[in-house]
């Protein structure tokens, strides 16, 4: 369930760094996991104008690297937008909610420094892959993580989940017992606190996947229109938890439309 995502070396070796600037290593707190990249189109950008995603990996919340998802960057800002790659602390040295207040700081800090790269602080966005599209999620409907750092989920111009875990409870995995203590489970669910006014979101998911369960996103799609919140699913055959992801790469790009699904989502909330 949730597993790391690993095919990523080949995906990496194949995408083209033109027209690509990268930022690494920077620190947006004080531990050691607490570090970011960005990507950033190569042609120049008059003013802060561009939208700006934070994307949070996946790893079943003990796995994962920033430096995996050199692929994403470069597809988002293909598109024309700043994308900042963030690690987070993972399991056994953190459990929920640590991860989660990681993802928080993480975008008030990509928000604070947007216009250091071109982009505009109203634009940005948060997106995720399994358990990243659980903490993207989690920002968007529990109102607190942001609070703690002076903002509200209205800062959030939309939200993307791919192959999301928004509604995975009760859990059979007991490392996933570990990581989601007993006393707060009930809050590391997203569909939970789903009650209206929310960031409007795109959810992909594969029919196919047999890791995180595509009920996840179909129950939290349903429960956003049933409070009256934008929600569009997007939903896939025959590509399975890892490749939800992997057809931004350059080479699966153009047989699964995602990238530009993503782009038009994109385009229209930030206008």
């Amino acid at each position: 369930m949730f597993q790391a995502l690993r095919p990523v070396n080949l995906l990496n070796a194949l995408t083209p760094r033109r027209g690509l600037r990268r930022l690494r290593d920077v620190a947006y707190g004080g531990h050691p996991r607490q570090r970011l990249d960005v990507y950033m189109p190569r042609e120049p950008c008059a003013q802060a104008s561009r939208p700006l995603v934070v994307f949070f990996h996946g790893g079943s919340w003990q796995s994962g690297s920033r430096g995996d998802y050199l692929f994403v960057g470069q597809a988002l800002a293909s598109c024309g937008c700043v994308t900042v790659v963030p690690d987070y602390r993972l399991y056994p040295q953190a459990k929920f909610p640590d991860f989660v207040h990681d993802a928080a700081a993480a975008f008030a800090w990509a928000r604070e420094h947007a216009p250091e790269f071109g982009a505009d602080p109203r634009r940005v966005f948060l997106m995720g892959h399994s358990a990243g599209a659980q903490m993207a999620a989690l920002l968007a409907t529990d109102g607190s993580y942001l609070r703690a750092r002076e903002l509200g989920t209205d800062a959030i111009a939309g939200v993307i989940g791919l192959g999301g875990a928004y509604d995975f409870l009760p859990l059979r995995d007991p490392v996933l017992e570990e990581i989601f203590p007993a006393q707060d489970r009930h809050l590391s669910q997203p569909v939970h606190f789903v009650r209206g006014g929310h960031p409007p979101m795109l959810l992909a998911v594969s029919v196919d996947d047999r890791v995180v369960d595509p009920g996840n996103t179909e129950r939290m799609a349903t429960r956003l229109r049933g409070v009256g919140s934008p929600v569009r699913v997007l939903r896939y055959r025959r590509l399975g938890h890892i490749l939800i992801l992997g057809v931004l790469g350059i080479v699966l790009r153009p047989f699964v439309p995602l990238l530009r699904e993503l782009g038009r989502f994109i385009d229209q909330q930030a206008a």
